[in-house]
């Protein structure tokens, strides 16, 4: 198949289940499309796919940073359009999957981007403050006051650019791509993000992120990641364990309705409710919408 495939949506909806069964019908191969899945070791909170789960598939752009090395929306652009040429040339399917719609589109369209060699930190600034900042150079910004990653971007990208990040827009597409989302119902969904969130914790949140808590790492995937964020501030004594549990639950829900909020504005996608009862009926329905594509 002659095309680039999408599979995107909210998180704990099922996108890692149905790029698996899409891959083995079309020969495709998976490109990672999430921010924080590619940094070694920040594997639960993020629920990176695992070796078992990937059933031989080839995945691409997994585990390809440590968490103090320096990896923006340019970086990603282009080692995924890298992989995306490298996969065509041996005849098979790129796949992108991910919630990171700004990662998505930057590599799909004709975004130019500075290679951001302005890399502050911002340490002396609170999200509070750096927000403010932004806000003086675009009054309606779009970008989430908890999450630090973003916010220390778009300060830098504006800084060196003199462009909010989000104002980098176009709309032409530069492969042939079918874009595929996946939805649920908003009680569904928020059940599914709090049951997975429980199932992390079971899995042994608490201890990744003390592996890192413990070396003194703080860096932007790690104090803006969710998951990540909160666990550090429990381990800060800022909050207590049950604060920090229902804030990642609350932080991923709003993360939810954000990237429903993107997806709506940004890119040209086609929705499938899931079948949660009987996965395959999703897999059968996204399958016969492509073969007709």
């Amino acid at each position: 198949m002659d095309k680039i495939l999408v599979i995107t949506g909210p998180t704990a909806v099922g996108k890692t289940k149905l790029s698996i069964s899409l891959a083995k019908f079309y020969n495709g191969e998976i490109i990672n499309a999430d921010a924080i899945q590619v940094y070694k070791g920040l594997n639960i909170a993020s629920a990176k796919v695992t070796e078992e789960e990937k059933e031989g598939v080839p995945h691409h752009l997994f585990d390809i940073k440590n968490v103090d090395e320096d990896y923006t929306i340019y970086h990603y652009q282009k080692d995924c359009r890298q992989k995306i040429e490298e996969i065509k040339k041996r005849g098979n399917t790129p796949i992108l999957v991910g919630g990171s719609g700004l990662y998505i589109k930057s590599a799909l369209y004709d975004y130019n981007l500075s290679s951001q060699s302005n890399n502050k930190t911002y340490d002396d600034l609170s999200n509070e403050e750096i927000y403010s900042l932004l806000l003086k150079t675009h009054k309606d910004i779009n970008i989430d006051k908890n999450n630090r990653r973003r916010l220390v971007r778009a300060l830098n990208y504006y800084e060196e650019n003199n462009l909010i990040i989000t104002e980098n827009k176009t709309d032409k597409l530069l492969y042939d791509t079918i874009f595929i989302g996946l939805t649920t119902d908003r009680e569904t969904l928020y059940n599914r993000i709090n049951k997975r969130v429980d199932t992390m914790l079971e899995g042994g949140l608490l201890d990744e992120v003390k592996s890192f808590y413990d070396k003194n790492i703080r860096t932007k995937p790690l104090l803006g990641g969710i998951g990540y964020r909160e666990i550090y501030s429990y381990l800060d004594g800022k909050i207590s364990y049950e604060e920090a549990i229902s804030k990642i639950k609350m932080n991923s829900r709003h993360y939810a309705k954000r990237q429903y909020t993107f997806f709506k504005h940004q890119i040209p996608i086609t929705w499938f409710n899931v079948d949660f009862e009987n996965f395959d009926n999703t897999i059968k329905e996204v399958s016969n919408y492509i073969d007709n594509n």
